[in-house]
């Protein structure tokens, strides 16, 4: 029991959406549910159906981004039903109701990015002023108490984009900088574990297939040395950057030590992986230069067998590569074994 709470809290530690969707969720169910029962019990049904409807929705939504893992879906779904909902039930309270739309609005923007946030608002909001003009009383009592609500409902949504839009810039670059080398912009050793990871579960999961290459740039310590660092960042940036020209889209690029990447392609066969180390090959002795003159690569490779663990298909492809340094440099060799060595994941 203590290991799956733990599990749950880390889970909603790694996940900041998720997070987000449990708790404005449990908020809510807690804040909304009393009102649901309250009005049930005295007559007012339309209102209280319309809560029980949220409360339920809220309830679903919540249980779908746990199970399915993806937060998108339930954020648009909460966030038109809460908005529907509000507008229903401010124009069956009249200013009673109003007092909602206040945190629906900040509701809204956590829920969606804050461009549909804004837009949710603004469609709740005109709902209100149109309805309003078209039955004078049902909802304001007066224009000069519309307009002073107009008012301050798009103050309150103008300030919750503003903060959301920041907010959002502010942990998209975090984000980005926990997975990305900073020098080269190639995604860095944490990006590379996770990813190998997920095609890993891929390829048991779905028998999707992946090529490694495990790259070093040969003799890259006396470009250091004869040359110094900044130079020998250049040769790096250079690298990731021809790298990066000649593969797929949807190979990425990892940068694995110090001048040693790692290419991980999906949807690879065995000849389409030795054809990309080959490709690689000639295009970085082609295209890569240095003050010292040209600069040559070793590759080594391996694609990812039936049950095999990600640290183990590292570990061939690694080996590959060293044995390509150990013959000369400016080669690859692709690992042939028919049969991984599983281990426990």
């Amino acid at each position: 029991m203590a290991t799956q709470f733990a599990r749950l809290l880390k889970r909603l530690r790694n996940d900041f959406q998720l997070s987000i969707i449990s708790l404005m969720g449990l908020f809510g169910i807690i804040g909304i549910s009393p009102y649901a029962a309250y009005r049930l019990l005295t007559g007012n049904y339309l209102v209280g159906i319309a809560d029980t409807i949220i409360v339920c929705s809220t309830l679903i939504a919540v249980l779908y981004a746990w199970i399915t893992r993806d937060t998108v879906k339930p954020g648009i779904y909460l966030a038109a039903v809460f908005s529907l909902g509000a507008t229903l039930i401010a124009i069956n309270l009249g200013i009673n109701g109003l007092f909602w739309i206040y945190p629906l609005i900040l509701f809204n923007f956590f829920m969606v990015t804050p461009g549909k946030a804004l837009l949710a608002t603004l469609l709740v909001l005109g709902g209100l002023v149109s309805h309003a003009l078209l039955v004078p009383g049902s909802v304001f009592e007066s224009h000069y108490q519309m307009v002073s609500f107009l008012v301050t409902g798009m103050m309150a949504s103008m300030l919750s984009f503003i903060f959301a839009f920041r907010t959002r810039t502010q942990r998209d670059r975090l984000q980005l900088m926990a997975i990305q080398d900073p020098l080269t912009g190639a995604r860095n050793r944490r990006a590379m574990n996770d990813e190998l990871k997920i095609a890993m579960s891929s390829h048991r999961r779905h028998q999707h297939s992946f090529g490694l290459l495990v790259m070093d740039l040969d003799h890259f310590k006396q470009i250091n040395d004869r040359f110094g660092h900044q130079v020998g960042d250049q040769v790096l940036v250079a690298f990731v950057e021809l790298i990066q020209r000649s593969s797929r889209k949807e190979d990425r690029l990892f940068r694995f030590g110090g001048e040693e990447f790692l290419l991980l392609l999906p949807n690879t066969e065995a000849s389409g992986l030795h054809s990309a180390a080959q490709h690689l090959l000639r295009r970085v002795a082609e295209e890569l230069e240095s003050p010292a003159g040209s600069v040559t690569v070793s590759i080594g490779g391996a694609l990812l067998r039936s049950d095999e663990h990600w640290e183990n298909w590292l570990q061939r492809a690694d080996a590959s590569l060293y044995r390509a340094k150990s013959e000369g440099r400016n080669r690859a060799i692709i690992d042939s074994t028919t049969q991984a060595i599983p281990t426990e994941a």
